[in-house]
């Protein structure tokens, strides 16, 4: 029994392993007016580009109080709801903002059905992150980004530091490894 669960183990990690070594070229797609060392490049699909544009105008809308504030308030009611983690929120607002019907929810699981998901992440995606302590995806941002392992993003209702709890949108740099899944709603 016990040379079966460390077969496994192995299997397990050398299928998770793979796909930690993605592409390591750099690409980077918008530049914020906050953080302008990233240059753009257009992807060939349109709808990636004007996701990309709309998430990145945002950076550095706050919350006046707790899941709220003007542009807060926009995101959530957007969803229909009012002073909840906005994360989700936000992510649907900027789909919205383009042309996109779905996706529109507040619930950051709901982002990430099967029939979405994608392996290999581009700008553009949804990006899910996943708390062992609430067993399940429960921050969630928009991929501007790959650059080799690290993932760069636009994420609503996070800090500087990276909590799912946080005070705006901003920019952040995720490693692959704790990123739990990608969704293309493109």
């Amino acid at each position: 029994m016990a040379t079966i669960r460390i077969f496994l183990a192995l299997l397990y990690f050398a299928v998770i392993g793979s796909s930690w070594r993605a592409d390591r070229s750099i690409i980077s797609y918008g530049a914020s007016h906050q953080n302008t060392n990233h240059a753009r490049i257009h992807f060939p699909n349109e709808g990636r580009n004007k996701v990309l544009a709309i998430a990145e105008k945002e950076i550095g809308v706050q919350e006046d109080h707790e899941n709220s504030g003007a542009r807060v308030d926009t995101y959530n009611a957007y969803v229909g709801l009012k002073k909840v983690p906005w994360c989700a929120s936000f992510v649907s607002w900027v789909f919205g903002q383009a042309g996109y019907t779905k996706p529109r929810t507040a619930w950051s699981p709901a982002l990430f059905p099967g029939n979405r998901l994608a392996k290999n992440p581009l700008a553009g995606m949804v990006l899910g992150v996943y708390f062992p302590e609430l067993k399940r995806i429960a921050h969630c941002g928009i991929i501007a980004g790959v650059r080799g392992d690290w993932i760069e993003s636009v994420e609503g209702n996070t800090s500087k530091n990276g909590s799912r709890e946080g005070t705006g949108v901003f920019r952040r740099t995720r490693h692959k490894r704790t990123i739990r899944c990608y969704a293309d709603w493109l």
